[in-house]
């Protein structure tokens, strides 16, 4: 089964963790059943990107973005090459390393 390692947010996930998941379940699926509870202002619909993650290892081994991902991504706090929306990143049988960014477009959320 491959694993999410999470690196530390000082927020969501202060001592970073480790998930174990089935392949075929999207990054953010993974993290909310794990108690790693990131933004989906959209309810996972990519419409928005406040699940918006970097993916550190295991890149490749992700489907390609699409189109409609990729126009918003665009509009994403802190896009770097190896970002990604969670709800649309589907886990394949390789181990991922992910980092949530500091912050997102979101700047009103129900937690605060």
């Amino acid at each position: 089964m491959p694993q999410i390692i999470v690196l530390p947010h000082e927020e969501i996930c202060p001592d970073g963790t480790v998930i174990e998941t089935q392949p075929g379940t999207s990054i953010c699926d993974a993290l909310l059943d794990n108690g790693v509870e990131i933004e989906h202002a959209c309810e996972k619909s990519c419409a928005c990107t406040t699940c918006h993650v970097y993916v550190r290892e295991g890149f490749d081994s992700l489907e390609e973005s699409s189109e409609e991902e990729d126009d918003y991504l665009d509009k994403a706090w802190g896009l770097e090459p190896d970002s990604r929306l969670s709800c649309q990143a589907i886990v394949d049988s390789e181990d991922l390393v992910i980092e949530i960014p500091k912050y997102t477009i979101n700047m009103v959320s129900e937690h605060h």
